[in-house]
């Protein structure tokens, strides 16, 4: 019964996350169509608010599989944990990681004809946190089949590398060194 009613629950959140993505999708293509000038603030606000929801769900994220790691699989707990992570995963980082990439290559494109150092800097360093994130969408799958092999030490390791990669992103943003 209780598994029941989980899975429902995910269903109905999952369609309420497919639904909004669908108006914001529509919202922004009629943005841009209506008024092509002044869409791009507008795409830099929306790529900055994606930004944010993608880090948010890759700072979270590790810190689960951290408590996860140390329940016993099979557990009322690690159960509570797999949802959690599957939504978290499916619902804010996966949306959230397509529009940062969507918006900000249309913004490196329009903003910069995809010149500058820093600019190639921070590319590469976003296909390195999409990296990470691919990695723990396989942690995802991996603690979902209660086949997770590594100690919560290194998931509170791995815990940092998102933290460490986005503090250098947003000095290149920001600083723009070369």
């Amino acid at each position: 019964m209780m598994a029941a009613r989980q899975d429902t629950g995910g269903r109905k959140a999952a369609l309420r996350a497919f639904v909004a993505l669908a108006i914001f999708a529509v919202l922004a293509a009629l943005l841009f169509y209506f008024d092509p000038d002044g869409f791009y603030p507008w795409a830099k606000a929306i790529h900055v608010i994606a930004v944010i929801s993608w880090m948010a769900g890759m700072l979270y994220l590790p810190r689960l599989f951290v408590y996860h790691a140390e329940t016993e699989p099979g557990s009322q707990q690690s159960e509570t944990f797999k949802v959690m992570e599957g939504r978290l995963l499916r619902l804010i980082i996966n949306p959230a990681m397509m529009v940062t990439w969507v918006l900000g290559l249309w913004l490196a494109w329009k903003g910069f004809g995809f010149q500058g150092g820093w600019l190639h800097a921070k590319i590469a360093l976003v296909f390195a946190m999409s990296g990470v994130h691919g990695y723990f969408s396989g942690a995802v799958r991996r603690f979902a089949a209660d086949a997770n092999t590594r100690p919560a030490r290194h998931w509170r390791i791995m815990n940092e590398v998102p933290t460490l990669l986005m503090i250098v992103i947003v000095i290149l943003v920001i600083v723009k060194p070369f």
